[in-house]
């Protein structure tokens, strides 16, 4: 059997500085007080003052610091501990309390035991989930009765098109399909590449999962935009920032959000 997490984790302790310094990320700004947050989960979370929050697959922190700013009680945590590193000095840099926590997200109960009023998580996450199922079973054990679960995700749709939008994969193929494609989501031109191991889910995969654990959908919402630069050539930033195809004659959907309670 493939070691698909060391693989994996190698990939973003390897990408991680380049993230760092991308135009994507812009730490800079971020410094400065700028959220990383865009204006889908500020609203569709709302307000998270005085809530705890845990932030799953969080990368280098941005968002969990940017929850934190917001006034959450916040906590990140991330398969990369060169990622983990670089949220830890930089929630000292900005003087914004955080606790971060590198680990496997299905070996997280080894190293926390607490329940959240929040538990969020966004943006290419479920492609490296080797078991949705058991993420789903992780997600409802930290999670408070009454306590929302909220995700925002690229939709699964876009899983059958390859960059240049052609239809190349399978809908309903799980995985794991191997990616040893050059360059980041970050930086298409990256000098990087290595094999990723990925993981496919239709959109029912993620509804009965969260069904089967006993939480309850509130809503799913689906957007013709995207956050980046998904199929280069193709898309074009909106007067918002958001990316959108080109050809206005194919309406698709980029995005795909969920409210689950407990």
């Amino acid at each position: 059997m493939k070691d698909y997490v060391t693989a994996n984790k190698k990939w973003w302790n390897d990408v991680t500085s380049i993230h760092l310094h991308s135009k994507l990320y812009d730490l800079p700004g971020f410094k400065k007080g700028k959220s990383s947050l865009v204006p889908i989960e500020q609203e569709e979370v709302g307000t998270v003052r005085g809530k705890s929050l845990l932030h799953l697959m969080c990368h280098f922190g941005m968002d969990t610091l940017s929850w934190a700013r917001l006034g959450a009680i916040a906590t990140g945590v991330d398969l990369s501990d060169d990622s983990i590193k670089i949220a830890k000095k930089l929630s000292k840099e900005i003087n914004v309390p955080a606790k971060f926590i590198c680990s496997d997200i299905y070996k997280l109960p080894d190293v926390l035991d607490k329940k959240f009023d929040i538990i969020f998580t966004s943006y290419g996450v479920l492609c490296w989930l080797s078991n949705i199922k058991k993420w789903a079973k992780i997600i409802n054990q930290y999670l408070k009765v009454g306590g929302m679960f909220y995700i925002v995700e690229l939709h699964p749709f876009t899983n059958v098109l390859s960059f240049d939008f052609k239809i190349h994969y399978k809908y309903f193929k799980k995985g794991p399909d191997i990616d040893d494609s050059s360059g980041t989501y970050a930086d298409w031109g990256a000098d990087i590449k290595g094999s990723t191991y990925l993981w496919s889910y239709a959109i029912s995969d993620v509804i009965n999962a969260l069904i089967y654990e006993g939480l309850k959908i509130e809503y799913v919402h689906e957007f013709p935009f995207t956050t980046y630069d998904q199929f280069p050539g193709l898309m074009e930033q909106n007067e918002k920032g958001q990316y959108v195809l080109k050809n206005k004659k194919i309406q698709i959907p980029l995005l795909f959000s969920l409210k689950a309670t407990k």
